[in-house]
C-alpha cells in the first residue's frame, strides 16, 4: 500500500509559479511511475506529467516547456515546478504512482495508476 500526499497547491496571479509536492510512503518508491493529473470544475481528470523509475519525463502539449516534474527517492518525494502559470492551469492537481513501467504515451493513461493522492487546489487569477 502507498499512501501520497499532496502540498503546495495555492492562489497565485497569471505568469507566478508553484511548486507542488508529493511525499509518498513505503520503501520501493524508486520503483514506482510518478505522475501528476488535474482536474478542473466539470472537466475530465487529465494528464499533466510523468516521470518513470528511470527519470525519463513526460508532459502534456499544454504544459510543456513551462511545468518540470522531478523526483527525490532519498526523500520518497515528486514535485512538480510551474512557472508561467495561466488561469487555464487552475485545477485541482492530484499525484499518482503506479508499479508498472511506462514510457511516452503509456504514461498518459490513468489506468497506469494504483495511487491516487487527494489533490491540492491551484487556483491562477487573471
Amino acid at each position: 500500500q502507498v499512501q501520497l500526499v499532496e502540498s503546495g497547491g495555492g492562489l497565485v496571479q497569471a505568469g507566478g509559479s508553484l511548486r507542488l509536492s508529493c511525499a509518498a510512503s513505503g520503501r520501493t518508491f524508486s520503483g514506482y511511475t510518478m505522475g501528476w493529473f488535474r482536474q478542473a470544475p466539470g472537466k475530465e481528470r487529465e494528464f499533466v506529467s510523468a516521470i518513470n523509475y528511470r527519470g525519463s519525463t513526460y508532459y502534456a502539449d499544454s504544459v510543456k516547456g513551462r511545468f518540470t516534474i522531478s523526483r527525490d527517492n532519498a526523500k520518497n518525494t515528486v514535485y512538480l515546478q510551474m512557472n508561467s502559470l495561466k488561469p487555464e492551469d487552475t485545477a485541482v492537481y492530484y499525484c499518482a504512482a503506479g508499479s508498472a513501467y511506462c514510457s511516452g504515451y503509456g504514461c498518459f493513461r490513468t489506468t497506469l495508476y494504483d495511487y491516487w493522492g487527494q489533490g491540492t487546489q491551484v487556483t491562477v487569477s487573471s
